[in-house]
């Protein structure tokens, strides 16, 4: 198979295990529903050119990232309330789902998913021209940091019951 008969989910969640991720913040607060509101900072890259500053890797990888955190929302997302007329087990995220709700606003990235065939996601992700970012959930417990730290290439674990 040729790279461009490859799909191109391929390549962007390719893009996004190359990205280095760093987190600067993270702020969890309870919600009216009885869950949580997450909302992280990080940026895109870790390395400082000449000058001590951090260089970005925004232009090669923001793209990639933005798509896995979306695939990664969509799997662990379930329905809610009568969402779940919509709800198939086995779908997927796709480039056209990002590209759909990605909009470019005041200088930055922003792809925010509320309901996606019947799964509910609230997910917010931003990346910035200069390689910052923040990706917020509402409602998803602490999901965003297990996906976050799957993306760092770090083993997440869970309790089995």
């Amino acid at each position: 198979m040729t790279d461009q008969d490859e799909p191109i989910e391929y390549e962007l969640l390719h893009q996004a295990t190359l990205a280095e991720i760093a987190v600067t913040e993270t702020r969890i607060e309870p919600t009216t529903a009885d869950d949580k509101h997450v909302c992280l900072e990080g940026r895109l890259g870790l390395e400082e050119d000449e000058d001590g500053e951090p260089m970005d890797d925004v232009e090669h990888y923001a793209f990639g990232f933005i798509y896995a955190l979306g695939m990664l929302s969509f799997a662990d997302a379930r329905p809610r309330g009568v969402s779940g007329i919509d709800f198939e087990e086995t779908d997927q995220w796709t480039a056209g789902d990002m590209l759909r709700r990605l909009r470019f606003e005041q200088g930055e990235l922003h792809c925010y998913a509320d309901y996606v065939r019947g799964r509910c996601m609230k997910t917010t992700v931003v990346v910035r021209a200069d390689g910052t970012f923040r990706l917020e959930t509402v409602n998803r417990g602490e999901a965003a940091t297990r996906w976050i730290a799957k993306l760092q290439g770090k083993k997440v674990l869970r309790a089995v019951g």
